[in-house]
């Protein structure tokens, strides 16, 4: 009988050892888990400790403190909700990874909050609120605090929820209902209101026609082309100074505007310069990348990638001068009102100070870099099927509505502008899959079919015609989401105003 071999393994170690192993795998599990609202807080007191620099030995300078704490909170929670706005698209066509768009983001959005932030936050800040029936600084303090506190709260639940809601409606209903806890109905600028969500309504639906005319674009002069690649070349160059002249544009009438007068006409023809410099400056380049790409629509993405990186930083940059109020706005109130009750003064709005910005566009930036990538395969994947070129069509509508409105001082919602621009690309797919002669012909020709042979491809065409390529739960879930976020954060923040106004007045 062969003698048995000595086990060297201890049953009873081993498993102590094991369940050493899983306490450690748990251990690192729950540290990732609590580093995103560890670095949170952190920045939470780095923004109260950076206000306190600025306010220290001012009358009401605790309730500036702690106003500046609220408002970087809801910051955090604009950029986790709304970073798929900015690169949901390019994510979802696989043109960058999720790491480089957020960084992409993160730079922009700070960008975009402090060159550009002001006009918008004017808006929030004084615009929503009847300033002669809200006349006591106290009140209007408060309000503006539940209005933060509410507003914040309510796109915290929504992003763990996983439903992209508008920040923008969120923040004007919590100033509404905070404003009618306070002296009711008629302390709600109605006028104000009503532009505002004019303005929501008309916004997705510019930003799904501009989406679906670029598409329609880049669909006639490129992809249904015999020479794919030559065509590519010729319109891609266009394409990037279209885009590189409206932010130049831009930047001349809001950034340079702050240094100096800058007429529209004077923006107009920076934009009209620099884009047609954009545009022979880009010629050569794209030809270099168009070498050796083989004539089919899988090459295009290589052309489209550059302009749609480009299209992700002008949205992010759009991004951060328009949202940026939905945080700063209710700040900037709450310090103006704090400076009047200490020089006993009426309320008066004179400005934005740049500190706020800063708080501002570094909470979104750090908000989409914690918890953004939870919603950005929604836009980018779930609701229609992008590639890089339809992508680019909407990063492109969404940055210009957003610029356009941001320049006007119009709070719009960029997500409703990016979801509508989405649900415009995919719903214009539709129908230029069923009327379009062009791709009808493109297509029959590649088949090798002969007019009076192609019965068996006319009837596998009509069949891909009856597809839809658009989800329609989608659209029907994300518009009664819309409906019920500014009713939610009115009535939300008027009950905590009401709270407040009970134990602080």
């Amino acid at each position: 009988m062969a003698q048995q071999k000595p086990r060297l393994a201890k049953p009873t170690l081993d498993k102590d050892l094991e369940k050493l192993s899983s306490v450690e795998d748990a251990a690192r599990h729950t540290s990732r888990g609590l580093a995103g609202p560890g670095v949170a807080l952190l920045f939470l007191i780095l923004a109260a400790i950076f206000a306190s620099s600025y306010v220290t030995g001012a009358p009401g300078s605790v309730i500036v403190i702690a106003a500046a704490a609220l408002a970087a909170y809801m910051a955090m929670n604009i950029g986790a909700n709304d970073v798929t706005n900015n690169i949901g698209a390019a994510v979802g066509a696989r043109a960058m990874t999720m790491g480089f768009g957020l960084a992409l983001a993160a730079v922009f959005e700070v960008a975009g909050a402090v060159l550009a932030g002001g006009n918008v936050a004017h808006t929030i800040a004084s615009g929503i609120t009847n300033d002669a029936l809200v006349s006591s600084p106290n009140i209007l303090i408060w309000s503006m605090m539940a209005a933060l506190l509410a507003a914040a709260v309510l796109i915290n639940v929504a992003t763990w929820a996983g439903a992209p809601i508008s920040t923008t409606h969120s923040i004007v209903g919590a100033v509404m209902g905070a404003g009618i806890a306070a002296a009711g109905f008629g302390a709600v600028n109605w006028g104000m209101v009503v532009g505002i969500t004019a303005s929501w309504v008309i916004s997705p639906l510019l930003g799904a026609v501009i989406a679906a005319g670029f598409l329609l674009l880049v669909k006639e002069t490129i992809i249904y082309r015999a020479d794919k690649i030559a065509a590519a070349k010729t319109w891609v160059p266009v394409l990037i100074g279209i885009m590189t002249g409206a932010f130049a544009g831009y930047l001349a009438l809001i950034g340079l505007g702050q240094l100096m007068t800058v007429s529209a006409l004077l923006a107009t023809a920076i934009a009209v310069i620099t884009g047609l410099l954009s545009w022979q400056a880009l010629i050569p380049i794209i030809a270099r990348q168009a070498e050796g790409l083989e004539n089919r629509n899988q090459s295009l993405r290589k052309l489209f990638r550059i302009p749609l990186i480009l299209s992700a930083a002008l949205m992010s940059f759009a991004h951060g001068a328009n949202d940026v109020s939905n945080a700063i706005g209710p700040l900037a109130a709450i310090v103006s009102a704090v400076q009047d009750m200490a020089s006993d003064s009426p309320l008066h709005f004179p400005g934005v100070p740049l500190w706020e910005l800063v708080i501002g566009g570094l909470g979104i930036s750090l908000g989409l870099l914690l918890y953004g990538p939870k919603l950005v395969r929604l836009v980018g994947a779930e609701i229609t099927k992008l590639n890089p070129m339809r992508a680019y069509c909407v990063s492109l509508s969404t940055a210009l509505t957003v610029l356009v409105a941001s320049w006007a001082g119009l709070p719009v919602s960029s997500t409703h502008i990016a979801v509508g621009a989405v649900f415009g690309v995919g719903l214009f797919r539709e129908w230029y899959t069923r009327n379009s002669k062009r791709r009808y012909e493109y297509m029959r020709v590649r088949s090798g079919k002969e007019p009076e042979e192609a019965e068996s491809f006319e009837r596998n065409d009509d069949e891909m015609k009856r597809r839809y390529l658009v989800r329609r739960s989608h659209m029907l879930s994300i518009l009664a989401a819309w409906m019920i976020t500014l009713p939610a954060a009115a009535g939300l923040a008027a009950i905590i105003a009401t709270v407040m106004f009970a134990l602080f007045l």
